[in-house]
């Protein structure tokens, strides 16, 4: 599967942006798919992971700001980020679990700034 994130931008802090993630195929049988960020200098992090049943879990850093949602008729998973701070910027990349293997798409930067 190949994934298409698109979205980001610069945004003040407080601001919201939604990323969206196109897959190149069906989604409906991919158990899990979600989003990852990674700053220069730094490991790359999960910050929210989509189950196919409805099931999300969320880094805690993002608890109650981000929101993880698919739509399988558009095979597109969306994150929409609230009340984002500076520690938000990096760039943010969706993936998708298929089997025992990573997918990772390609990233979309995320600058938050005033």
């Amino acid at each position: 599967v190949q994934l298409q994130a698109s979205g980001g931008g610069l945004v003040q802090p407080g601001g919201s942006l939604r990323l969206s993630c196109a897959a190149s195929r069906s989604i409906f049988n991919i158990n899990t798919m979600g989003w990852g960020r990674q700053v220069p200098g730094k490991q790359r992090e999960l910050v929210a992971i989509g189950a196919s049943g409805g099931t999300t879990h969320y880094v805690d850093s993002v608890k109650g700001r981000f929101t993880v949602s698919r739509d399988v008729a558009k095979n597109t998973i969306y994150l929409q980020m609230n009340n984002l701070n500076p520690e938000d910027t990096a760039v943010y990349y969706c993936y998708a679990r298929i089997d025992e293997s990573l997918y990772w798409g390609q990233g979309t930067l995320v600058t938050v700034s005033s």
